[in-house]
């Protein structure tokens, strides 16, 4: 049997620097994100994440198992120092969306279509 695939969408900016920009993307190279960040993700209960970029606007799509919650992902973490290192890192290439949260990087969508739930 099997189960139908959570799926979570996210947007966030980085600093509109065409270098900045190009460095980012340069970490995120399969060979460049640190492991220690991809084991974390996984551990969380994400099976699949995909970052897609436009101009400076980055969205991610999160595809997740049923273990999945975003208070174990933030469990997990806390449990690996360099998820803190990662993520204080990016913040020099990101920047918070104005209607998002003080501190909060990347924003949950709505999502307002989908194909599936037409005739």
């Amino acid at each position: 049997m099997s189960t139908k695939t959570q799926r979570y969408c996210f947007a966030l900016d980085l600093k509109d620097d065409p270098d900045l920009i190009a460095q980012y993307k340069q970490f995120h190279q399969p060979d460049k994100v640190w492991p220690e960040i991809t084991e974390s993700i996984r551990q969380s209960g994400i099976t699949n994440m995909d970052i897609f970029l436009t101009g400076n606007r980055l969205f991610m799509i999160m595809e997740v198992n049923e273990n999945f919650s975003f208070e174990l992902m933030e469990k997990i973490n806390k449990q690996n120092p360099r998820a803190d290192e990662w993520e204080e890192l990016m913040w020099k290439f990101q920047q918070a969306l104005p209607w998002g949260n003080p501190n909060e990087k990347w924003v949950l969508m709505e999502q307002i279509f989908s194909l599936s739930d037409t005739n």
